[in-house]
């Protein structure tokens, strides 16, 4: 099995401005998962995706990184992240002359992945007849329970309402919520559909909700700061 981790890090950020290459406990934010695949001593490449020169600059400090940079119509508000995660593992073969069997996407917001949790699902995805796994955490809230829409009258409804009530969130369904941090697809699905994450033989690696936090705030970054502190 041949294998790439693609790390995309576009320059655009609402939620935390430079949020890729600011400091999350002394180090830049994207250091956390190009370490992560490094010490997973899993692929065959890995590959930085970027329209960020600041990014792309950043990157050099690491031997044997490749940096890709994302073409302007992949990094725009309105793409998706698949066609650009495809674009990248395109010219990392062309580059290499590698062709990849799996390909794992880790998402620089996810700093408080664990090492091991990639091997694992890894190992899984390729172990099962999937098409592509997603990552997520056990869901705080429930489209079934406690998670409700608005209509034209600012009347709310449930999301997701049941034939029965459900009376708590521990009897409703499981929900989880993707969070990027691990990513993987078999390179054919990714060429043959490669638009959208998730298809009708996609799985779900489950991680714990402080190993797949999701920096998507200050918030959220001052959390993972604290979380890496308790860690250390």
């Amino acid at each position: 099995m041949k294998r790439i981790a693609v790390i995309c890090a576009r320059k655009g950020s609402k939620g935390v401005a430079g949020k890729n290459w600011r400091l999350l406990s002394g180090k830049p934010l994207i250091a956390h998962t190009i370490e992560h695949a490094i010490e997973s001593e899993i692929f065959d490449a890995i590959a930085v995706s970027s329209d960020s020169p600041e990014v792309l600059e950043l990157i050099k400090q690491w031997e044997n990184i490749i940096a890709i940079e994302r073409p302007a119509e992949l990094a725009t508000d309105a793409a998706g992240k698949v066609p650009a995660i495809g674009h990248c593992v395109t010219e990392t073969e062309q580059r290499t002359g590698i062709e990849f069997d799996t390909v794992v996407d880790l998402d620089v917001t996810a700093p408080l992945r664990q090492v091991e949790q990639i091997r694992e699902a890894v190992r899984l995805f390729e172990l099962s007849d999937a098409d592509n796994m997603l990552s997520g955490s056990l869901s705080r809230k429930s489209p079934y329970f406690n998670i409700v829409e608005r209509d034209e009258n600012n009347r709310i409804k449930l999301s997701k309402p049941q034939s029965h009530s459900v009376l708590s969130r521990q009897a409703s369904p499981s929900c989880f919520d993707l969070n990027g941090a691990i990513y993987i697809w078999r390179r054919d699905i990714l060429s043959s559909n490669p638009e959208t994450a998730m298809g009708p033989n996609t799985i779900l690696y489950e991680m714990s909700e402080h190993t797949g936090i999701d920096i998507d705030t200050p918030t959220d970054f001052s959390f993972a700061e604290f979380l890496l502190a308790q860690r250390s």
